[in-house]
Parts: structure tokens; sequence; C-alpha cells
């Protein structure tokens, strides 16, 4: 089992923050930056236990990025441009879930004691925020599930997680498409794993079923001949034909988060061997068998196309590499991954 590698992120970064493309591992600055991957950048950077000094610049570069994407109501810009102009208004996209999804990790677990407090007092401005979106939601929900294992007493953080489950919504009673939604897209484990997220912090037992049931399916449905293969960037809608290509990265390392919640609240072995089928996936275990990492610069392939790997080494692709990596490592305490 490799160990999470960094260094391509930190190839990826400057001093401003992370930038979001490379063609092959080759950053390709004309694209920016984004809040989307800074934020996850936050996340993984923050789950390290014993962060080298490297790691922890990383997070502490990440976290800047955050606090200048963050306006005084709690919204967050998403795209920043090479020349350090933005290119869009505060809003409560994917990218405000991901920040607070970024923020309660470093509050709750970043070993640095500055960046505890400054991540805290961001989450704290933004967390009282309601997006339209499930997946917004869900991501923050996230962040707030975080912060009140870390502090059960957060009221905010309390109110947060559990106005996402409500967002996100229960499943069906029909066993073939036990969803909330009537598609999947992306990032899909996500809305299983926050729903199980509240279920197990709020101490609601019905929610915690429907989160298992969510995942159960999810898993099921995306192994087969006991690998992986996850949905494609395309999606799948219920009662349509279900394509195989182009698997993101994303749905990978979201599947082994969510599966990684799962074993650690429930104590259940299925949830451990579906992390390892997250791993194995990234080392050659999918549907063309073929590496989805380089291991020489450390950077996750952009996607699995129906010739091969997509061998750019985009931001995105190489935090679901490092994010999964880091739930294949054995450490004691199961929420740090």
């Amino acid at each position: 089992m490799p160990d999470p590698p960094f260094a391509h992120l930190a190839r990826l970064t400057d001093d401003t923050g992370l930038f979001e493309h490379a063609r092959h591992a080759i950053v390709r600055r004309e694209h920016g930056y984004c809040t989307d991957d800074v934020a996850r950048g936050l996340v993984v950077t923050s789950r390290e236990p014993a962060p080298s000094a490297e790691v922890l610049r990383l997070a502490e570069l990440y976290l800047t990025f955050l606090t200048h994407a963050q306006d005084s109501g709690g919204a967050f810009r998403n795209r920043l441009a090479f020349s350090r102009t933005w290119d869009d208004r505060p809003g409560l996209g994917d990218w405000w879930g991901r920040a607070l999804w970024g923020l309660g990790t470093a509050a709750a677990r970043c070993p640095a004691p500055w960046i505890r407090q400054e991540a805290r007092t961001a989450f704290t401005s933004a967390a009282s925020r309601r997006a339209g979106s499930p997946r917004a939601m869900a991501f923050a929900a996230l962040g707030a599930a975080e912060v009140l294992r870390a502090d059960p007493g957060d009221e905010l953080a309390r109110g947060l997680l559990a106005d996402a489950a409500t967002t996100i919504g229960r499943p069906g009673s029909d066993p073939c498409w036990p969803w909330p939604q009537e598609r999947l897209t992306y990032a899909n484990a996500a809305l299983a794993e926050a729903v199980i997220a509240a279920g197990d912090l709020l101490g609601d037992s019905a929610a915690l079923a429907a989160g298992l049931r969510m995942l159960t399916w999810l898993l099921d449905i995306q192994t087969a001949d006991g690998r992986l293969s996850v949905l494609p960037a395309a999606g799948w809608q219920r009662g349509t034909p279900r394509m195989r290509h182009d698997q993101q990265p994303i749905e990978v390392a979201a599947l082994a988060d969510a599966c990684a919640t799962a074993a650690a609240v429930t104590g259940d072995r299925v949830w451990q061997a579906g992390v390892r089928r997250c791993v194995a996936w990234f080392l050659g275990d999918n549907d063309l068998g073929r590496p989805m990492w380089d291991p020489a610069t450390g950077g996750g392939y952009d996607g699995l196309t129906p010739h091969g790997p997509n061998l750019n080494q985009g931001a995105e692709s190489t935090l679901a590499l490092i994010s999964t990596f880091q739930h294949g490592a054995v450490r004691r305490d199961p929420f740090r991954v």
C-alpha cells in the first residue's frame, strides 16, 4: 500500500493556491485556481496526523486562499484567474459546501493550533448559510460532522448537519432505486455519507439506516466481478441504460470516504472491503486493468476512458488519489483516516 503522495500536489501549488489543470504532470496556469479544489486540498492535508513541514505549509496556504475567497456573509467565490482577479461573485454552490468541508476538517483535525483556530472562525462565519443543492449541502455536512466529532456541543454544526440531511432526503421504497433523486451524477457517495453522519451524530437511527441503505446500493451497482466500476461522468438517469466510461477518480474517492465513515460507525468489515476496492481501482484493479496514477510524480490520472487512462494529472484527480490512499493506510483513529 503506497503512502499518500503529496509531491504532485505541491507541484500544482504556488504561493497563491492550487492550480486546477495540468497537461500530463505540467501545470496549466491559464486555467487558474478554484475554491473547489483548494477546499479538497485542505481536507487531505488536514487529515495527516503527523504532517511534514511541506504538507503543513500546503494546509496553511489553502486555508489562506479560502479565507480570501469568503465574503462577510459566509458565501465564497470559486474561480481565481492566474492574474489574481476573481472571475465570479460569492455564492453558495458546491464550492461553498466543499469550503465548509475543508474548514471543518482543518478545525477538527489539523495538528497546528493556529490553523485549527482560523479554520474554526471561517467555518462559523459560513455555517449559518444554506444552499438549495443537495450536493452542496452534503459537502457542507461533511465539514459539520468533523466539527461535531471534535466538539459535540457545537449547535451551529449540529443544525447544518440536520438541515443537510433534510435537503438530501431519504430513499424511496423501490429496492431497485433506493436513492432520493431520479439521477446519479457526481460524488454520489457524499450524499450517503452525509446521511450516515447525521444519523450517527444526531442519534437518528432511521437516518443512519437510510444512509447505509443508500451506500450499500451504490457499492453494489459499482462493483463488477469483485472490482470497482464506478459511474461515468455522464451519470445515470433512472430507467435508462448505464454507460461505463469515462470513469472519474472523484467517484472512487467519494466512495472510499463514505465506506470509511460507515466502517467507523458500524464496525462492519464489508465497508473496509469497500475501501480496499477503491484503493485497488487506482492501483489497476479496474475495468481496463490499468493503474490510475503515476508513481514517479505522485499524480492521479484524470479519468478512465474506453482507450485507457487520461494521462493528465490535474488537481481533482490527484486529490482523489491522495484521499483514497489515506483511507488505505492503517491509522489508530478511524476519523483521522
